[in-house]
């Protein structure tokens, strides 16, 4: 198994997340690290602070060197997604080449509701996420781009200039859902995020992804695996260790470790140090 860590911007300062940033750049065994796309605190008091996803991670590239860089995931009722292929082809550019493009339908009513931000039904919001993506993956690899769906429109569309990776960088959807969300993972993604439970249900979703690929032609094994493996606030690695081994039984490809706040990069290398026995360099 590989490894990445994430640190969400909730509860937590801007000087916290550079220094575990700064830190974890200079440590092998992380190849990534992650922010999330909420504008509230999700799971904890909403009403606590929470720094913008998109931004942050574009300050944390620019004082990182070899850390790729993911927010995980996007969610697509929040910006038009043309908006966010230009986002992504910058990010790319300015990072040269380290963006994990996380992509996900988008699911927090309290966010919207207080925005003012239209959070259609699952079935219409999946909908748009099919159109989402296929705008996005257009304009990040083709000259031009139409579409005439039903939620985005595009005429001879542009996006320039293009991201450093080509055709796009990886294409990361997050969710579990069998019908909609592991079909869209199926079509689109390099990547897929389960984002976290038991190990059983991670296998049995596998399965299903593995039966969408086989639908479309498609060899699942292209798809790189990944899900949350949460170190408690008490910093206690032996539930993160046993949690990463069953993982690794199962076949995950890469187990990223959601720190918990306050961030500190004195977790960084114990963490390194208890994980290494599973870990397997990326071959590059």
């Amino acid at each position: 198994m590989r490894f990445a860590f994430k640190t969400s911007p909730q509860e937590t300062t801007w000087s916290d997340m550079l220094a575990v940033w700064r830190e974890a750049d200079d440590i092998d065994f992380y190849e990534s690290g992650w922010t999330f796309d909420h504008f509230y605190p999700i799971f904890t008091d909403s009403t606590g602070p929470c720094l913008e996803g998109w931004v942050t991670l574009t300050a944390l590239a620019q004082a990182t060197e070899r850390l790729r860089v993911g927010v995980l995931v996007t969610g697509n009722v929040y910006r038009h997604p043309a908006v966010l292929a230009n986002m992504a082809a910058t990010l790319d550019i300015v990072s040269e080449g380290r963006l994990e493009l996380g992509l996900g339908a988008g699911w927090n009513q309290e966010e919207c509701d207080a925005y003012g931000i239209e959070l259609p039904p699952l079935r219409e919001r999946f909908d748009m996420f099919d159109e989402a993506c296929q705008v996005i993956i257009g304009l990040l690899s083709d000259t031009t781009t139409d579409l005439d769906g039903r939620h985005y429109q595009l005429r001879a569309a542009r996006c320039e200039p293009k991201p450093v990776q080509r055709p796009h960088p990886p294409i990361v959807i997050g969710g579990g859902g069998e019908k909609r969300t592991l079909r869209a993972v199926a079509r689109y993604a390099q990547h897929w995020n389960y984002p976290g439970g038991p190990v059983e249900e991670f296998a049995q979703k596998r399965k299903v992804l593995d039966e969408h690929c086989a639908a479309i032609g498609r060899d699942s094994s292209e798809i790189m695996t990944s899900t949350h493996l949460r170190l408690g606030t008490d910093l206690d690695t032996g539930p993160l260790v046993e949690a990463a081994a069953a993982y690794a039984e199962a076949g995950l490809d890469m187990g990223i470790i959601y720190l918990p706040p306050p961030h500190t990069p004195a977790v960084l290398e114990p963490v390194a140090q208890a994980l290494a026995p599973l870990s397997r360099p990326l071959v590059s």
